[in-house]
């Protein structure tokens, strides 16, 4: 037996280390060869005999595939991840603003009435008491547009 074989039998505590050390390495490299698996699919501007040929190299030759795609894209990998997770984000604020959004916006509402009064569909009177009720945040504009509709109805 080897010195450090006969260390680790000697102090067991160092033995759980080595073990625990190398679990650990070997899970941080599935990870890493996940990631490289994902970012080749990711990446736009590799076409389809690219990508295949780097999956046949990381997955034939896992770790001499890695260290060379690490080396060679490893840089624009993570310009790649910061753009599609980027990209995640605006979605989903999106998604958050037109869900809170609900309806229309007062501004919204507010550039409805002036359209309908320019067209003379309601009074200056009528328009002022229906922005009135939408900076109150008591009536929609439909209020106002109804009302407008009867009023220019006469």
């Amino acid at each position: 037996m080897s010195a450090p074989t006969y260390l680790a039998y000697d102090y067991p505590l160092l033995g759980a280390f080595w073990t625990m050390l190398m679990i650990f390495l070997w899970i941080m490299w599935f990870i890493l060869l996940f990631r490289i698996i994902t970012d080749i699919f990711r990446d736009d501007g590799l076409n389809g005999w690219a990508k295949a040929g780097w999956l046949v190299f990381c997955i034939l030759l896992p770790f001499l595939g890695v260290f060379v795609y690490v080396i060679a894209r490893g840089k624009n990998m993570g310009r790649r991840e910061t753009a599609q997770a980027r990209a995640q984000q605006e979605e989903f604020n999106a998604y958050i603003r037109k869900t809170a959004a609900g309806g229309s916006s007062s501004v919204d509402e507010l550039a409805r009435l002036s359209e309908i009064r320019d067209r003379g569909a309601i009074t200056d009177e009528e328009f002022r008491r229906a922005k009135e009720l939408v900076l109150s945040g008591h009536g929609p504009a439909e209020r106002a547009d109804t009302a407008g509709t009867g009023a220019s109805a006469r």
